[in-house]
């Protein structure tokens, strides 16, 4: 029987928010099986850039990430955020390692191609380096990693962090029985926007598809829809969106949020 291995993701507005963030590193340190940590960036990329007179560029919610842009989220995704969350969870007796996909040669990417929009130096994940992970798991280290790859060329780039954690996912599913677990200030996929207690509590390819038409799942929450479907696919056992406040009920009973099936 496969070792259990929880894939979390944290995100939204909970990186901003020291208070929530203490909170769940602390709920996350306390898991008791092998886990990994993927974090995104927060709004704290947009307010060191201002500090240094970077311009912040968005397209429909995304960063655009020029070379200037490139320097600041290596610096606060890579560095300061990364660090931070490894030291907490040190403090908590959680023996974490930070990482970016450069790290070990760890997550390969290549430079998005320009289409209708040049995003920059944005990074299309190619490769994880499963093997790499095992061995830190193995030896009794957390991995969290920070939203950043590095191609062939030696460039870093910045990365989705729901990609991040469905590709990691996906890479250890031959290895162990993973959960993927997307946390963040919502209380799973909403149907009113408005309503934090609108939670649709399961989505299968059907309704999902019949959300998306009518317009009630738009935006953001469609690509990190798409790739808990495709990380099911492609042989991670359980797919969750919920609070960050729930982590421990979701992993524990899988019965927070929203759950993804195929």
């Amino acid at each position: 029987m496969k070792q259990k291995l929880n894939i979390i993701k944290i995100g939204g507005n909970v990186i901003d928010n020291p208070r929530a963030l203490a909170q769940f590193l602390k709920d996350f340190s306390a898991l008791s099986d092998a886990k990994a940590l993927i974090h995104g960036g927060g709004k704290i990329a947009t307010k060191i850039a201002v500090k240094l007179d970077v311009e912040t560029k968005m397209v429909d919610g995304r960063r655009i990430t020029d070379l200037p842009m490139l320097e600041v989220v290596t610096m606060v995704y890579g560095g300061l955020v990364n660090k931070q969350i490894v030291a907490q969870l040190q403090a908590l007796d959680c023996n974490a390692i930070g990482l970016t996909g450069a790290d070990a040669g760890v997550i390969l990417a290549k430079k998005r191609p320009v289409r209708e929009i040049d995003y920059g130096y944005v990074g299309d994940i190619e490769k994880v380096n499963d093997a790499i992970i095992r061995n830190f798991i193995e030896n009794q280290l957390t991995p969290v990693f920070a939203p950043l790859t590095f191609d062939k060329e030696g460039n870093i780039l910045n990365t989705n962090a729901d990609t991040q954690a469905s590709s990691v996912a996906v890479a250890m599913a031959d290895h162990y029985t993973v959960n993927l677990i997307y946390c963040f200030e919502k209380k799973g996929v909403l149907s009113d926007p408005e309503d934090n207690n609108s939670v649709i509590p399961t989505l299968t390819p059907a309704n999902y598809a019949e959300f998306k038409a009518t317009g009630t799942i738009n935006a953001g929450m469609i690509p990190k829809l798409d790739n808990a479907f495709a990380a099911l696919q492609k042989g991670v056992s359980k797919v969750i969106i919920c609070h960050a406040d729930e982590l421990q009920q979701a992993v524990a009973q899988g019965q927070s949020g929203t759950q993804i099936i195929l």
